[in-house]
């Protein structure tokens, strides 16, 4: 969505408020109450620029327990750095309220937000929080980041998730955020990137971390991409220039517990690992067994597992792969399950993402 920065700006219109070119507002969408009556409300700041330009959503929170994005967010905020030169920045540090005071990812009734898109005013909790940001935010926006961590012990090195070449301004968005690694992930059902791109919109996912944890690198790293996305959308004059140039990876690999036992890694996030090389091992907690486990494709770490009692079919390591050629662990059928010796090799044959990728 190309935004006419020839014309005039003109009244938003958010809960009910009428913001101008140049306001700067808080205001809170009540979402429902909680059994004890206490309301629950959601945060939205506006900035407002009295030129025009594009509206760029920043958003974390989605998942209560991802507490990187919230304390990015807030340091922008609380640094006074979200007032752009051109356009409209609206900023919400968490949309899951539910979640975030229960030190969950979901809402109480068990579901998820981020599958629950576009949502259904008489729907479950979860569904009317997407319904009510399909009414107010999304109609409003034009771009946006929405800012995750990894869940369950499971970290993620700093990287952006989209998905790549078939889209121009997503590659563009991604390009100038430069994270580490830029992980090519397709759209989810009922998630909001899918339901964005529906509607005309661009947002980019950024992970870093694990939930309940703060990433410091990981919270610098995303305040910088996000000014070079605001820097490539014009609406702010500077931005730090990236580290490095990001990694891309086409795809991804999962590597997965094929015995349960207690877990131990020997690689780090973004070690680049060569198939056949050992990345960790699964003993059983007696001292009996170990079972080496060795990578059947060749990449980067770009999340691991730092809970170290696994149980059969647990993610073990995420592996982001520069090559598109299929490998064993592709094509393969599922090996068949043998007794556990020492120095025994173990593979994944899954790709598929555990059950809190974004």
């Amino acid at each position: 969505m190309v935004t006419d920065s020839s014309a005039a700006p003109t009244d938003l219109l958010l809960n009910g408020l009428v913001i101008k070119p140049g306001q700067s507002v808080l205001t809170r969408l009540v979402i429902s109450r909680l059994p004890s009556g206490t309301v629950i409300d959601i945060p939205v700041h506006v900035f407002r620029s009295t030129e025009p330009g594009p509206t760029v959503l920043l958003m974390a929170g989605m998942h209560g327990d991802e507490v990187n994005g919230i304390e990015t967010i807030r340091r922008m905020i609380r640094r006074n750095l979200l007032h752009p030169l051109r356009g409209t920045v609206i900023a919400i540090p968490i949309l899951n309220i539910y979640g975030f005071l229960n030190f969950s990812r979901e809402v109480p009734d068990g579901k998820d937000v981020n599958r629950s898109f576009p949502g259904n005013p008489r729907g479950s909790l979860a569904s009317r929080v997407a319904h009510r940001f399909m009414r107010e935010i999304m109609p409003l926006i034009d771009y946006g980041i929405d800012f995750h961590t990894g869940g369950a012990a499971r970290a993620n090195i700093s990287q952006v998730r989209c998905l790549l070449h078939q889209d121009e301004e997503t590659d563009a968005l991604a390009a100038a955020f430069a994270a580490p690694f830029t992980l090519h992930a397709s759209l989810r059902p009922g998630s909001l990137r899918e339901t964005a791109m529906q509607e005309g919109r661009r947002i980019i996912v950024y992970e870093t971390g694990e939930s309940l944890r703060l990433d410091e690198a990981g919270i610098e790293m995303a305040i910088a991409g996000t000014f070079r996305v605001l820097h490539h959308l014009g609406m702010v004059e500077n931005a730090p220039p990236a580290a490095a140039a990001s990694v891309v990876c086409m795809r991804s690999t999962w590597l997965r517990a094929r015995y349960a036992g207690l877990f131990r890694s020997d690689v780090h996030l973004g070690d680049y690992i060569e198939k056949g090389q050992v990345y960790g091992s699964v003993a059983d907690p007696y001292g009996e067994n170990s079972v080496r486990l060795e990578s059947p494709v060749t990449g980067y770490i770009i999340g691991l597992n730092h809970m170290p009692v696994v149980n059969q079919g647990d993610a073990l390591v995420h592996v982001g792969r520069t090559d598109l050629s299929p490998s064993r662990v592709d094509l393969a059928a599922p090996y068949d399950e043998k007794p556990m010796k020492p120095l025994e090799v173990e593979e994944s044959d899954e790709d598929e993402e555990p059950a809190d990728g974004h």
